[in-house]
């Protein structure tokens, strides 16, 4: 990553060292708010002093530039409380060595600090890009479509609740579990701007996988890669939604279909199934199709029902487990069946578009278009998304014409 004397770094490869860096200073013992800032401070002088003299060692001069920061922040805060008398005596830290900064896990330690139970899903999404995915706060930002300074007020306040707090351990299960919550959450946010989030949220999975053996490490990763292949398919043109029976199946990334699959397998050989695991089958079931005619929806009923079996109350824990559910006993038994499935639903389920979406497609699979075009009205009047509400529009209109 060295450059020759005035060329400016290569801002991916600066972004690359961020998380190792951040990491060894976090290890050691600083704090984590106050590491963070003073890296960003050694980022800026990197950005100018590498030109014309860059680094042999960059992870290092980082780590180096970062804790004299630190060390130059508490020296000032003394002064202000009057104790420059004991701090003048305290001997400036060492440069950290190159072991100090480059282990092999100093990546996935910062991103398991920064899934802390404390903080809430969407600060631990953006502390994950910020810390561990290196981006900045605009662009974290512009990925969640708010403004900038109310995001960097939520970094703010997730690297506040983290002072003090217990950092998460990879060998407990319930720890990895929130790991996993938090990189699909950041994969599901999707793309936006310049900043794709499923491929960052894909690269710090392959990470995790190399961590650890758990099979619902490697279940997540299939799961993103096989849904992931189907991506440049998803919209037309025009930037319209297309589904997924009407998509242009030669637009899907077949080698990271068989990736996918390959680490499927993997993760099923265990003999420990989880619920990514099970999500992954079901995508795999659908990317294995040549056609919509031809996916095996029997299968796909068979791993959904291994889906909702997996929690005591899947209706609330997991609404989209069961519709999706619903969508499977519709092309198995029949749209009527499949309805039949949502009215038992009713209830808990009835105030969400997705409910009103599911039951447009099995009244079309039951011959009903009438029924399905008032179905993709009203929840095309409910969906918040425009891209989503746009499409349900156009289902509604396409059925009833």
């Amino acid at each position: 990553m060295r450059d020759r004397p005035g060329q400016h770094p290569d801002e991916r490869a600066l972004r690359a060292l961020v998380p190792r860096v951040l990491a060894g200073l976090v290890r050691r013992g600083e704090d984590f708010d106050a590491a963070e800032d003073a890296l960003q401070e050694a980022l800026i002088e990197a950005l100018r002093a590498w030109p014309e003299h860059p680094p042999q060692d960059p992870a290092a001069w980082l780590a180096t530039v970062a804790t004299r920061r630190i060390v130059d922040a508490r020296r000032s805060e003394a002064a202000r409380r009057r104790r420059e008398d004991v701090l003048a005596a305290e001997p400036e830290p060492s440069p950290p060595s190159q072991a100090g900064v480059v282990d092999g896990d100093d990546t996935l330690f910062l991103l398991f600090c920064c899934c802390h139970p404390h903080l809430t899903p969407a600060s631990q999404v953006a502390l994950t890009l910020r810390a561990v995915g290196g981006l900045t706060t605009r662009q974290i930002a512009d990925a969640f479509y708010v403004p900038e300074a109310t995001m960097a007020q939520r970094i703010s306040r997730a690297k506040r609740t983290l002072s003090g707090a217990p950092a998460l351990r990879l060998d407990r299960a319930g720890d990895l579990a929130v790991v996993l919550r938090v990189l699909y959450l950041v994969y599901t946010t999707g793309h936006a701007g310049q900043v794709d989030l499923a491929d960052e949220a894909i690269r710090l999975a392959r990470q995790l996988t190399l961590a650890t053996e758990e099979p619902e490490a490697r279940g997540l990763l299939a799961l993103m890669l096989l849904n992931h292949a189907r991506r440049d398919a998803r919209m037309d043109a025009e930037g319209r939604i297309v589904t997924l029976d009407r998509q242009d199946r030669s637009r899907w990334d077949t080698r990271e279909i068989a990736e996918g699959v390959r680490v499927l397998q993997s993760a099923l050989a265990a003999g420990r199934p989880g619920r990514y695991q099970v999500q992954a089958a079901i995508a795999a079931l659908h990317d294995d199709a040549a056609s919509a005619a031809e996916t095996d929806w029997v299968q796909i009923l068979a791993w959904y029902d291994d889906l909702v079996a997996l929690t005591d109350d899947p209706v609330h824990t997991d609404p989209a487990a069961v519709l999706g559910r619903a969508v499977a006993v519709g092309h198995v038994l029949g749209g009527a069946a499949g309805l039949r499935e949502t009215d038992r639903l009713r209830e808990v389920l009835s105030g969400r578009h997705r409910w009103h979406a599911v039951r447009g497609h099995l009244h079309e699979l039951d011959g009903d278009l009438a029924a399905a075009g008032a179905a993709y009205a009203e929840a095309a009047r409910r969906a918040t998304d425009v891209a989503e509400r746009e499409h349900l529009v156009r289902q509604a209109a396409r059925s009833r014409a």
